[in-house]
């Protein structure tokens, strides 16, 4: 399945987090002209990673 940008908004919370310079520049470049900020990105990018991910049996350490 494809990655598809999406307007929804959804409730949040401020993390912070470091990009490397070379990723930002190259997402901000596929954003111009969008109407999708740099946060709805990387928030849809993640959900579309998690979602694609192999499945896990457990993220708990025993």
């Amino acid at each position: 399945m494809a990655f598809k940008l999406n307007t929804e908004k959804k409730e949040t919370e401020n993390k912070t987090i470091r990009f490397p310079l070379p990723l930002i520049k190259d997402i901000e470049h596929v954003l111009e002209g969008t109407e999708i900020t740099f946060s709805k990105f990387v928030i849809q990018a993640c959900e579309y990673a998690l979602k694609e991910m192999e499945p896990k049996k457990s993220f708990v350490k025993e």
